[in-house]
C-alpha cells in the first residue's frame, strides 16, 4: 500500500515554516544561507535550520534543504563542510541539481536522503533510472511534464516522484534562464533571478507593451489525479510568500488531500477551495503542461494586471478563554459589520459578523485601520493561536 501523499511547503523563513507546518503541510524545503536558489529569501542559518528541524520533527514532520544552484567552482569551497554542519542540524534531505553532491551525500551520510531537484530539467525515464542506480531517493522533474508522461515515469521506475502543483511558473525551461545574467548581471542559477521575465517591454512604434510571464500554476482540481497515478509528493512554490499565502494555501490543500482519501470531496467543496486559492495571489493560474501543451492561455502576452486584494484582516496573537476575548494584530482596514471568517492551524473555520472592536485596554474604537495594531474582539467560539482572519469568502 502506498503511503499517503506528501504536501510540501515552501518556507523562506523560521516563521514561514512554523506556520506552513502547523496549516498542514507534511514537509518544508528550505534554503540556507549558501548554495540556494532564492538568495533574496531570508533564508536559514545553522542554528536556525536546527531550529526549524527540532521543531518539524517534534510534530513528525520533514525539513528539506535546498542546495541547487549550478556550481561553478568557487562555489565548491566549503560545500563539504557546510553539508556536515546541516546533516548534524537534523536534516532530512537535500534537494540537488549538480550530479556531484549526490554521491558525496549518499557516501558520507546514507541516513539522508537526495532529492534531484526541477532545475536539473529531468524530462525522462532514462534520466530517472540513471539517478537511480546514482542512489536518489526522489526526482522532481521539469515542470513541463503531462500527467501522461508522470504516470510513465512512475510506473518505469517505481521512484518518488514530486510534482509541483501550485504557485509561480519560470518562462524557461524550469528555471533554466539567463535573461537574469544578460539584462541585470544577476546569475538566475545561482540565487540571483531578477525575474525578467516579467519585466514590461517597449515595443518600437507602439503604444503598448511586451510581456511574456507565465501564469501561476494550480493543480487544484487535479490532486486525486497524482494521487491514482502515484506521486510521492505535491510540492508548492514561493519561499518568498507571505505567512497568509502559506497558511491559506497549505490549509485548502490540505483539506482536498484529506478529502481525496476519506472518501469526501465533493465538487461544493472543490470549488469552495479554489475560489480560496484564486483570491490568495494576485495572478491568474493555469494547469499548465500537466494538463495540454502550453499555449497562449498559459502565459501574459500583451500585458497583465496584478491587483492584490485586502482579504486577510487580522493575526491571531491570543484567546483569553475566561472572558471570551481574541487579541489580533491588525492587517488590513475592516469596521463593525464587516462579515469575516478566522481559520484555525487545525482546520477549522468560524464565521461572524464583527460587532465592537477594542484597542489593547479595551476601550472601544470606531473602525480598525492601523497595521499591526493590537486589537481585541468578543467571540464566544474557542480560537486557536497562529489563526487567521479574513474577509469572508462565499
Amino acid at each position: 500500500m502506498r503511503k499517503k501523499i506528501e504536501l510540501l511547503s515552501p518556507a523562506g523563513d523560521l516563521g514561514r515554516l512554523k506556520i506552513a507546518l502547523l496549516y498542514g503541510a507534511d514537509a518544508v524545503y528550505i534554503g540556507g544561507q549558501n548554495y540556494s536558489l532564492r538568495a533574496n529569501a531570508t533564508n536559514f542559518s545553522i542554528d536556525e535550520i536546527k531550529e526549524a528541524c527540532d521543531f518539524a520533527h517534534h510534530l513528525g514532520k520533514k525539513v528539506y534543504q535546498t542546495v541547487n544552484i549550478v556550481f561553478h567552482n568557487e562555489d565548491i569551497d566549503g560545500i563539504y563542510d557546510y553539508l556536515k554542519q546541516a546533516v548534524d542540524a537534523g536534516i532530512d534531505a537535500f534537494i540537488v541539481s549538480d550530479p556531484f553532491i549526490i554521491s558525496y551525500i549518499k557516501k558520507n551520510f546514507p541516513k539522508v536522503e537526495v532529492h534531484v531537484s526541477t532545475q536539473n530539467s529531468t524530462t525522462n525515464i532514462e534520466t530517472v533510472k540513471f539517478f537511480q542506480k546514482e542512489g536518489v531517493d526522489r526526482v522532481v522533474p521539469a515542470r513541463e511534464l503531462s500527467k501522461e508522461e508522470i504516470k510513465e515515469i512512475i510506473d518505469a521506475t517505481g521512484l518518488d516522484i514530486e510534482v509541483f502543483i501550485h504557485g509561480a511558473m519560470c518562462t524557461f525551461y524550469s528555471g533554466r534562464c539567463t535573461l537574469s545574467n544578460y539584462v541585470t548581471n544577476r546569475d538566475s542559477n545561482r540565487g540571483g533571478c531578477s525575474q525578467v521575465c516579467r519585466f514590461a517591454f517597449d515595443i518600437e512604434n507602439q503604444d503598448k507593451k511586451f510581456t511574456m510571464a507565465t501564469k501561476d500554476l494550480n493543480l487544484a482540481r487535479y490532486i486525486q489525479d497524482m494521487i491514482e497515478i502515484g506521486v510521492a509528493s505535491l510540492k508548492v512554490e514561493g519561499r518568498m510568500r507571505s505567512h497568509y499565502y502559506l497558511a491559506t494555501v497549505m490549509s485548502s490543500y490540505r483539506k482536498i488531500i484529506d478529502a481525496c482519501y476519506d472518501g469526501s470531496l465533493t465538487e461544493e467543496l472543490l470549488e469552495h477551495q479554489e475560489k480560496i486559492l484564486s483570491r490568495v495571489a494576485n495572478r491568474e493560474t493555469s494547469t499548465h503542461y500537466f494538463t495540454h501543451l502550453a499555449d497562449d492561455t498559459d502565459q501574459y502576452y500583451t500585458g497583465r494586471q496584478e491587483l492584490s486584494n485586502q482579504d486577510f484582516l487580522a493575526y491571531v496573537i491570543d484567546y483569553d478563554t475566561n472572558h471570551h476575548i481574541v487579541t489580533i494584530s491588525e492587517r488590513n482596514y475592516f469596521e463593525p459589520g464587516t462579515e469575516v471568517e478566522i481559520f484555525m492551524p487545525s482546520g477549522k473555520t468560524i464565521s461572524f459578523t464583527v460587532d465592537k472592536i477594542y484597542d489593547e485596554n479595551m476601550q472601544e474604537v470606531e473602525k480598525a485601520c492601523h497595521p499591526e495594531e493590537i486589537l481585541k474582539l468578543k467571540i464566544n467560539e474557542f480560537v486557536e493561536k497562529d489563526s487567521m482572519m479574513r474577509v469572508k469568502i462565499k
